[in-house]
């Protein structure tokens, strides 16, 4: 079901962030639950993974974890700060240490000039740790494809939250 890449990435996101005594949440959108697949998949994910949303539809980002409507109407759901709210909103409703969000254009339609098909806006947060944004441009690479990216890329963001001492 999932790449070796994936299942080697989640693998290192259950083992790091049990050594560590830290829990994962996920908001997701573009992926619609595939990250939170991908940690479940590990044997032992159980001490490290509490919950996940998925929040496709932008009502369900405003009442499942609290991003703001006029930031949806401002922004639009593929942007920094609704990402970034997504994973703060996530961390809170959730009582992980650790919970990445994603939105973005999978395809193969929906782009537009300002945001094209294949571009994603993931953000991890951590309590006490400044919230991470990266965003990505993957290109028109097909639906599975940018929703497989995302799963590697947001990975590796828990990974890299994981690493980031408190302040």
């Amino acid at each position: 079901m999932f790449s070796r890449e994936i299942i080697d990435l989640a693998t290192e996101v259950i083992k790091r962030c049990e050594s560590r005594g830290l829990t994962v949440s996920t908001t997701e959108s573009c992926t619609g639950g595939l990250i939170g697949g991908a940690l479940t998949e590990i044997a032992g994910s159980s001490a490290v993974f509490l919950s996940g949303f998925v929040t496709y539809a932008n009502e369900a980002k405003r009442d499942l974890v609290g991003v703001a409507q006029t930031m949806l109407d401002e922004h639009g759901a593929v942007s920094e700060p609704v990402a970034r709210a997504m994973a703060e909103g996530g961390l809170k409703k959730s009582d992980a240490d650790i919970c990445v969000a994603c939105s973005g254009v999978a395809g193969p339609t929906g782009g537009t000039e300002d945001k094209p098909v294949g571009m994603v806006h993931m953000a991890c947060a951590r309590e006490g740790v400044d919230t991470i944004h990266l965003e990505k441009r993957y290109g028109d690479i097909g639906r599975s494809n940018v929703r497989e990216q995302t799963v590697i890329d947001a990975l590796e963001l828990i990974l890299r939250q994981a690493d980031n001492e408190k302040k």
